[in-house]
């Protein structure tokens, strides 16, 4: 029965402040995750290492209970815009073979802030308008995503 009870608290503890499970719903990040299968955020990675560009993240979006997937396409201080679909980061076109839905999105250059990223999800076969992107405070970031 000790060992049940210490297995449970663990498993918890584990689950909750290590390697978060994920269940994806929705489609933003197609082709990479698919809506209804599962994924793992690993918390405590940005404890060890900065934000990487390309980096996919978990995002807390509102209060504690929504968790966004997205990909990090430029960190502070950078430029980014899209042109026609294109990815410019600092000007220089960026080639993303993770998108496998092209689209005609047109953002004007903006630069990013200190203590901000900029993400967005893989799937660019919609229009912008249906999409929840751009900076973010990277305190909302929760960890990056693994399997």
């Amino acid at each position: 029965m000790n060992r049940l009870i210490f297995l449970g608290l663990g498993s918890s503890i584990f689950f909750s402040y290590v390697l978060i499970p994920l269940r994806i719903q929705g489609q933003s990040m197609e082709p990479t995750y698919h809506d209804g299968s599962f994924a793992f955020c690993l918390k405590q990675q940005y404890f060890f290492s900065k934000i990487e560009r390309f980096d996919v993240v978990t995002v807390r979006f509102t209060g504690k209970s929504v968790l966004l997937l997205k990909r990090v396409l430029a960190l502070a201080g950078d430029t980014l815009e899209f042109r026609e679909g294109t990815l410019y980061i600092n000007g220089e076109q960026i080639d993303e073979p993770y998108v496998k839905h092209s689209s005609l999105w047109n953002l004007p250059a903006r630069k990013v802030k200190p203590g901000y990223v900029y993400v967005v999800g893989d799937n660019r076969g919609t229009s912008m308008e249906r999409h929840k992107f751009g900076q973010v405070r990277t305190g909302r970031i929760i960890g990056e995503v693994i399997f």
